[in-house]
């Protein structure tokens, strides 16, 4: 862009969420004019069956630094945050999904932290405003996941991060097809560091 200022990308992966794309961007928008950096957003479109394309391409029309990634089927969440990865010219990556249970304000906090010099910077859920049972079955998906990984990854995190180039590249030595990219993040190492959040809940729509 020419600016002299770093460039970080978000990678947003759609599925069906032609109802909150719309206010997702102009969230992150708002919360972006609030730090140095240029950005582009690459919405990476995961086979999704309702208006979620054409609000997209719309977007696109609108917003220059708009980029969408249409798979041309569903392929899941993590195959769908590495071919946005593949796609990110940034500096730094910022995951984020897009039905604003990942506050775009709470990006902004992952970004400072990154100029302040960290590698690796994931939000951590001190709440979240889901029922009992996803509250429920997410504590034992960490408790399993610690009894049987060798990899030490943080509770209570998802895939709402900011990562440096240098891990991006890293990350594209994997070859594994079955991703599980908060595992694959933490393996290679460098200097990581949380931010605390509350989640919120999803806006609209069904997740997936």
């Amino acid at each position: 862009m020419g600016s002299g200022r770093p460039l970080v990308s978000y990678v947003l992966p759609v599925f069906r969420e032609e109802e909150n794309i719309d206010l997702l961007h102009e969230r992150l928008s708002a919360a972006l004019e609030t730090v140095d950096v240029d950005t582009e957003l690459i919405f990476v479109n995961d086979g999704s069956t309702d208006d979620s394309l054409a609000r997209l391409i719309a977007l696109s029309e609108r917003d220059e630094r708009v980029v969408v990634v249409d798979l041309a089927r569903n392929v899941g969440h993590q195959l769908a945050v590495t071919a946005g990865l593949d796609k990110a010219d940034g500096d730094a990556v910022v995951i984020m999904d897009a039905d604003l249970q990942d506050p775009p304000e709470v990006s902004v906090d992952l970004i400072r932290e990154w100029q302040n010099g960290w590698d690796v910077v994931y939000a951590q859920r001190r709440t979240r405003q889901d029922g009992l049972f996803k509250r429920a079955t997410a504590a034992l998906f960490y408790r399993l996941l610690g009894t049987v990984s060798e990899i030490e990854i943080p509770r209570d995190t998802g895939d709402f991060r900011l990562i440096d180039r240098a891990v991006v590249e890293q990350l594209r030595q994997y070859g594994e097809r079955s991703r599980f990219l908060r595992g694959m993040i933490s393996d290679v190492g460098f200097r990581q560091k949380a931010v605390r959040f509350d989640r919120d809940a999803r806006h609209a729509g069904e997740t997936g």
